[in-house]
């Protein structure tokens, strides 16, 4: 299950840039407003599909559900010929899929539990087979000559079906009885009581800086393989290993996940949160730096390295953010306080970034020779930076080494 949720999207998701702009020639305003799709159903989906699954229908089947319609979506992409029909397309397929993030865990916690085993210590060898499905589906989409094809949303597409059929099997996971002695208010039911948690500044600020990493986010996403593919336009990198397997080059930051993933228990214990959340942050401004000067002759080890580097990006500033919700809210909201959490870094973030720089980069960075790519990626760099050193000096957040061992779950 885990390897085909990620396969969906890994299909498309790094290669979408190419198929827009070199397949279609649309512009870069609004390509932004495509990757914003993700952000705008990770507002509001994920709590809705939470809901019906905790009170009407089991998770299983409401994931199948989801999946198959998603499928069916993702079909209609290839006749599509306008950018605006392709963003409310695409928009309506995000709302199908991500839910299903979140369902995929409920589903798998659930049938750790009930066959009695360890959630903390057998579930992330289970989840790492969802990297390794995204990254199989890049190396399918690449290998098969279909990056800047419609044909990866077929991929995708049909995969979601298959796999939207494949949930009706899985084990059940039924709504759980609610407590009819407890009633709830509106904004208790649908996790709204987390917002009190913008009166504190600490946790404020935390949220704010989420939002801003998760702009960064979207930007390796949105361009990285777009970046590796302009690269065929200069004669002496037109034959390079990076322009044919651009999406395979754009893998070794997935892979480089899998890695940090477990680097991180070490980090903590010995940093701490904040300077964990930190380095992350750091990481971002060498992810988009090593891209400015990077190319596939002399300059192939910094586009390897900047690969690398982005699962310190990526996973130390997720998890170790995670963890600070976990540690820093109160017992009743932490679910609903996780929420928010994804709800800034995936859903106001990824909308920040993705329509913002689209903006930036049609305004200052397109010409008709083409995109200034050292500009963006040094400007997504600086962004990064200041981001860090504001980070750095106004959150403050003192290091218990005991604090995450109260984690229970």
């Amino acid at each position: 299950m885990n390897f085909l949720q990620f396969f969906v999207w890994g299909s498309w998701l790094i290669t979408v840039g190419v198929y827009w702009f070199q397949n279609k020639q649309w512009s870069g305003a609004e390509f932004g407003a495509i990757f914003s799709t993700m952000g705008i159903a990770s507002i509001f989906m994920p709590t809705l599909a939470g809901i019906v699954a905790d009170r009407w229908i089991n998770a299983e089947k409401l994931y199948g559900i989801l999946h198959i319609l998603g499928g069916l979506t993702l079909l209609l992409v290839p006749t599509i010929d306008n950018p605006t029909d392709f963003f409310w397309i695409i928009l309506l397929a995000m709302i199908f899929y991500m839910p299903t993030i979140a369902l995929s865990n409920s589903i798998s916690y659930n049938a750790l539990k009930n066959n009695g085993l360890n959630v903390i210590k057998d579930y992330p060898p289970i989840r790492v087979w969802g990297t390794i499905g995204f990254i199989a589906a890049m190396w399918i989409t690449n290998l098969s000559g279909n990056k800047d094809s419609a044909n990866q949303f077929l991929i995708a597409g049909v995969v979601a079906i298959g796999l939207g059929i494949f949930s009706f099997f899985l084990p059940k996971c039924p709504p759980q009885e609610s407590d009819t002695t407890e009633k709830k208010s509106f904004t208790e039911m649908f996790g709204l009581d987390a917002f009190k948690l913008f009166k504190n500044y600490k946790m404020a600020l935390f949220f704010m800086f989420s939002m801003l990493l998760g702009a960064a986010l979207q930007l390796t996403n949105a361009y990285g393989d777009v970046f590796l593919d302009d690269f065929k336009h200069i004669a002496e990198f037109k034959d390079s290993i990076v322009v044919k397997y651009s999406t395979l080059i754009m893998s070794i930051s997935q892979m480089s996940e899998t890695l940090f993933i477990l680097a991180i228990p070490f980090f903590l214990k010995r940093y701490g949160i904040k300077k964990v959340m930190l380095i992350s942050m750091v990481a971002w401004v060498l992810r988009f730096a090593l891209f400015a000067y990077g190319d596939p002759g002399t300059g192939l080890w910094m586009i390897i390295l900047s690969g690398i580097v982005y699962g310190m990006a990526f996973d130390f500033f997720n998890i170790s953010g995670s963890l600070f919700v976990e540690t820093s809210t109160d017992s009743k909201i932490r679910s609903s306080a996780q929420g928010l959490f994804m709800m800034m870094t995936n859903g106001f973030g990824a909308i920040f970034g993705s329509v913002v720089s689209g903006i930036i980069i049609d305004l200052y960075f397109t010409t008709d020779a083409g995109k200034d790519w050292y500009g963006i990626w040094m400007t997504f760099a600086i962004y990064a930076l200041v981001v860090a050193i504001l980070f750095a000096v106004l959150f403050k957040h003192k290091h218990n080494p005991d604090e995450l061992q109260d984690i229970k779950h």
